[in-house]
């Protein structure tokens, strides 16, 4: 079965332009929705296991049912979050979906209106009337391509990839057993929670860093800055765990 993309009539490109476009190579960053759906999943994962870990040290747990209930709030919380991330995605999908099918009566029902809109929007742009009229009557005659410009341009909506809301739950939920695992595992060697929580605090603490200076690397952020930021917060959520733990407590 043909694509979307396959169903718009291409026009094809001049020799000369498509030989310059063949030799020219666009460095730009479009792992986007990958890389937010990993943050996602990892702050969290890194945060909440920490939190948790801390709180019950500060309970005078032991370790092993600090790991124990470490693990079970990884598992919980993976389900949770992969799930938010698939009815994120879905609902997506869902909206676009709505969007393009009214879309698409518009452009049969009032194709006048829709034009005056392109005409419009390419106005936008400094793109006088008579510069526009030619674009617009070939987009009259291409109503799929039509289609497609009035949902980018008109709507700002981009089509989503079919397999985004499966991709998207299972990036976060994997994303999150990664991070959590990372402050549990001194848990497993050191028997005393409280000689845990220390360790667990400065793996943790240097994992959010590293993790902190990356996100800030990718999404284009100033990276120490997003590295302080992030660890302050894992800082910040554990101590206020144990304090709350040590207070209950007594």
């Amino acid at each position: 079965m043909a694509s979307y993309e396959d169903t718009i009539t291409r026009i094809p490109i001049e020799p000369e332009k498509q030989l310059l476009l063949d030799h020219h190579t666009e460095k730009h960053f479009t792992a986007g929705e990958v890389v937010r759906d990993i943050i996602i999943g990892v702050s969290d994962g890194l945060t909440v296991p920490f939190a948790l870990a801390a709180g019950l040290s500060g309970a005078n747990a032991s370790s092993s049912i600090v790991l124990t209930a470490g693990i079970a709030e990884v598992a919980a919380g993976a389900i949770s979050m992969g799930l938010g991330g698939y009815l994120a995605a879905k609902s997506e999908a869902d909206h676009y979906a709505r969007e393009m099918k009214r879309e698409q009566e518009e452009i049969v029902a009032v194709p006048e209106t829709e034009a005056a809109e392109v005409a419009e929007i390419l106005a936008q742009y400094g793109v006088e009337p008579h510069e526009s009229s030619p674009v617009v009557n070939a987009l009259r005659k291409n109503p799929q391509a039509w289609l497609d410009f009035m949902m980018r341009f008109e709507l700002g909506l981009e089509k989503p990839d079919p397999k985004r809301a499966l991709q998207s739950a299972s990036t976060i939920a994997i994303a999150y057993v990664l991070g959590g695992l990372v402050p549990l595992f001194p848990y497993i060697f050191i028997p005393q929670a409280l000689n845990a929580v220390v360790a667990s605090a400065v793996i943790t603490l240097i994992a959010l860093f590293i993790f902190g200076y990356g996100k800030g690397h990718f999404t284009g952020s100033k990276p120490f800055r997003s590295a302080f930021e992030t660890t302050l917060i894992g800082a910040v959520a554990s101590a206020a765990a144990f304090c709350l733990a040590k207070v209950v407590q007594h």
